[in-house]
């Protein structure tokens, strides 16, 4: 009952926080089998599997800046609800059709069903609660969504279990449950879109990149942000397809039933799930996320422990060893990302583009995902996925140094 009452009231910190929750509830319940629903029952080979991602990327890098324009002219609520709609529609497809086409097909629905919503739920709820609040709504928005996660993935275990396509097909349901959830709950008040007949959305368009260019130009801080969100590109797609391909190549765990693959590849991302839980839930309690200089020294720690852990676990022979390095690879990633957030949103100087500006940065890492994705296939095609992995980290190494040179320049 006080849930529904908080909800009946539009509180947006409520309403963001419970979103969080709900969709990265439904995403975990999906991706905890996805992987494994590609390589088990559609049998996509390495580099089909890095194929299935640069599509993805792709469709984000065209479609970015476009939703990203309606979200900051139209409505941001407008955007986010879209966006859910097609992602639950990309799910559907993915997990009724065993065929590579229908997984093509599906990464562009979900693909453009995800700009829809990249920059646009984040600059919503700046718009509502202001920008010193939405930094801890950001926080305690992962943290939500991380607790969702808690939830999903024995929920998937027990669904794949016995069928590994259906936690597929429900997640996509119910992320369109979502969207018709929002359509009630999610207010939009702060929000100011441009008036009727004052310009086209091509000029509207046109006049937010240029003054995205030229205060990128004017702020070595900005280029350095993107410089490093195209590197992270470079690096990710290629682990984040072959990681599961690799694991069960040094363990020998092919030879396993469905259901007991699914068991234990769940087993993982629930481990993987409570470590990051306890890592947002003591920075959402510190004051790290509030003071730009701390944020740089957490996000320099977190690539360091990336990058070394992309190498040992490329190197591990071991289940133990494999594990420790994943599990540590994808807890500091769910750590830097509000923190990144956070970073984005306290340099952009104009409210009213700040969708834009995320969307420009999701862009930038989908270039950086279209680029490396085809090469670390390419590698992992022609010689070893170990080699392609190693590859991955040396890709990931500059932006150490970029930290370096972010820490040196800028006190924040």
């Amino acid at each position: 009952m006080h849930l529904l009452h908080l909800l009946m009231k539009k509180d947006s910190f409520k309403v963001y926080i419970y979103t969080c929750f709900f969709s990265e509830l439904f995403f975990a319940f999906i991706f905890t089998v996805n992987l494994l629903y590609h390589v088990k029952i559609v049998k996509l080979d390495s580099l089909q599997l890095v194929l299935v991602g640069s599509v993805l990327e792709l469709v984000v890098f065209l479609f970015e800046i476009p939703t990203g324009l309606v979200s900051d002219v139209k409505s941001r609520k407008l955007s986010v609800i879209i966006g859910y709609f097609l992602i639950g529609t990309g799910f559907l497809i993915e997990g009724s059709f065993p065929y590579f086409a229908a997984v093509i097909l599906s990464q562009v629905a979900w693909g453009i069903g995800y700009t829809f919503t990249s920059g646009a739920h984040q600059a919503w709820i700046a718009d509502e609660i202001g920008e010193e609040r939405a930094s801890l709504a950001l926080v305690s928005g992962a943290k939500a969504g991380n607790f969702g996660k808690v939830i999903a993935i024995p929920l998937s275990i027990l669904t794949g279990y016995f069928m590994i396509s259906l936690p597929i097909i429900i997640g996509g349901i119910c992320m369109n449950a979502l969207a018709i959830f929002l359509i009630f709950f999610m207010k939009e008040e702060n929000f100011q879109p441009a008036a009727k007949g004052e310009a086209s959305s091509r000029k509207i368009m046109q006049s937010n990149i240029k003054g995205i260019v030229h205060y990128t130009k004017a702020s070595s801080l900005m280029r350095l942000l993107f410089l490093i969100a195209l590197i992270f590109g470079l690096y990710s797609e290629g682990f984040d397809r072959l990681w599961i391909s690799h694991f069960m190549e040094e363990t020998h765990l092919s030879s396993l039933t469905e259901g007991n693959l699914v068991a234990i590849m769940g087993g993982i991302q629930f481990v993987v799930v409570l470590f990051s839980f306890a890592a947002l839930y003591f920075i959402s309690r510190s004051s790290l996320h509030q003071q730009l200089r701390r944020i740089y020294v957490a996000l320099f720690i977190g690539s360091f422990l990336i990058i070394t852990s992309l190498i040992g676990f490329a190197l591990s022979h071991h289940i133990i060893g494999l594990l420790a390095f994943y599990i540590i690879i994808q807890v500091s990633r769910s750590v830097m990302s509000p923190l990144e957030d956070i970073w984005l949103n306290k340099i952009i100087p104009d409210s009213s583009t700040r969708a834009t500006f995320f969307s420009v940065k999701g862009q930038v890492d989908a270039i950086g995902q279209i680029s490396g994705g085809p090469v670390i296939g390419l590698i992992a095609s022609s010689y070893t996925i170990k080699t392609a992995i190693t590859a991955s980290a040396i890709l990931l190494t500059p932006v150490l140094f970029l930290y370096i040179l972010i820490l040196k320049k800028f006190r924040g």
